[in-house]
């Protein structure tokens, strides 16, 4: 049985998120995955073959259908473990250095991807321009709410609401200080600064 996903003119990350999906869905078989860029068709084929799948190609025009086979043989890794003692610092509204615009772009994507994934971190703290995101009008509200509602504890720094007034503005998570923040990050197995 061949199952099929038509990620033609889907941003990043959607085409792995919803091939990965596909593949959870199915005990064995073919997945047919049709994308419509060269970085779309390496993602999806790393994903594949990160997960000990068979993988083929094929070009048709400007588009590539990907061929996944998943059984026994190909011994498909289930995924990562889902308990973690990792804590994120979240520093700006904007990830990277760059571009604001494109920072932004890509904080979302994160954020998103995140919501997606099968390890989640045990916190987010937000300090500074980070605040930002958990604040009414930010684009990520909704995947901090969804990874809020999957135990992720979402803090955001006091001092910081109040430097750019936005502590009636807050959304998601709790407000907390800096000694909670640090608290946090030390006794953490993994802190990520973004």
């Amino acid at each position: 049985m061949e199952t099929f996903v038509d990620a033609r003119g889907l941003s990043c990350p959607q085409p792995v998120i919803r091939t990965k999906k596909a593949l959870e869905q199915m005990k064995d078989g073919c997945l047919v995955t049709v994308v419509d860029n060269e970085v779309a068709r390496d993602n999806v084929i790393k994903l594949a073959r990160s997960l000990n799948c068979a993988v083929e190609v094929e070009q048709k025009q400007n588009e590539y259908y990907i061929r996944i086979k998943k059984g026994e043989l190909t011994g498909m890794k289930t995924g990562l473990a889902v308990e973690s003692d990792t804590v994120m610092l979240i520093t700006s509204d904007a990830l990277g250095r760059g571009e604001e615009e494109l920072g932004k772009i890509l904080m979302e994507s994160f954020f998103y991807t995140l919501t997606e994934s099968e390890v989640l971190p045990r916190s987010i703290l937000f300090v500074n321009r980070g605040v930002y995101l958990t604040c009414e009008g930010s684009p990520v509200i909704s995947h901090l709410l969804e990874l809020e509602k999957k135990g992720v504890e979402i803090l955001s720094c006091g001092t910081c609401l109040d430097y750019y007034r936005l502590k009636a503005k807050l959304c998601v998570g709790n407000v907390t200080n800096m000694y909670n923040i640090l608290e946090n990050m030390l006794g953490a197995g993994k802190t990520i600064s973004l």
